[in-house]
């Protein structure tokens, strides 16, 4: 397959992977963490990119060719070297906000084992179940989704038009982050994303107001007085890390 192929594959999955990552995650809040319908991850749209670079490792992992003369042998090394790349993913991921922009989008510094909060055993366990679930039953309709793919190229005007939208809604992310890094620099702090709109969603629902699905925080305005309100929650938690 030539080598734009290859590129134009990655971004179809890539789109996949965004998608049904967001949905896998909006659900899992639903049922086991916040039991609410919360907007999961930094971005605004429907999509979450870990979920999409981690479909687009995985896919060019499970095509490494592995021959060992063990069917089984092959199995367990490529699950491994699958779950450790997804385990690097989320570590680099987790890195970049707390370092780069102030955020932490997730914690898991309750978490026997865990490094910085950003990963844990518990979570790279789940890691390489995702791996093998991958490998016995998803891999193969992705493939036959690439393989759908390559012969209708014409979907790629399709995946144009989210990475379209899907950049529009970086940039007005990253224009959010901003003022996020500028706070946590001026006040040596680490915000917790995700508990941030929690809490948020929460004290509108007080007030009989209608939280945003979408838009967890209605204008910057808001969000800084969020920010302000909860200065002495962010350092206290920041220094016990």
């Amino acid at each position: 397959m030539p080598f734009v192929d290859y590129v134009l594959v990655a971004f179809f999955l890539f789109f996949i992977g965004c998608i049904i990552g967001w949905c896998i995650e909006v659900v899992f809040r639903r049922v086991f963490t916040a039991k609410k319908w919360i907007n999961p991850g930094f971005l605004t749209g429907p999509w979450l990119p870990l979920y999409g670079f981690g479909v687009v490792v995985l896919f060019f992992l499970s095509i490494i060719p592995i021959n060992t003369g063990m069917v089984w042998l092959d199995a367990v090394i490529l699950i491994l070297i699958m779950g450790v790349a997804m385990t690097v993913i989320e570590y680099i991921a987790g890195l970049i906000f707390i370092k780069g922009m102030g955020i932490k989008l997730w914690d898991y510094s309750n978490r026997w084992g865990n490094i910085q909060g950003i990963i844990c055993p518990l979570f790279s366990f789940l890691w390489l179940l995702v791996a093998a679930l991958f490998y016995f039953v998803i891999n193969e309709p992705v493939i036959q989704a690439v393989a759908w793919f390559v012969h209708h190229i014409e979907f790629a005007f399709v995946v144009g038009v989210f990475f379209g939208v899907f950049l529009v809604d970086l940039c007005n992310s990253l224009h959010l982050s901003a003022r996020i890094r500028k706070f946590a620099k001026e006040h040596e702090v680490v915000v917790h994303f995700e508990k941030l709109k929690e809490e948020v969603r929460g004290r509108l629902e007080e007030h009989k107001q209608k939280p945003s699905f979408v838009f967890p925080f209605k204008s910057l305005s808001q969000f800084k007085d969020e920010l302000e309100e909860r200065i002495e929650q962010f350092s206290a938690e920041h220094k016990k890390k």
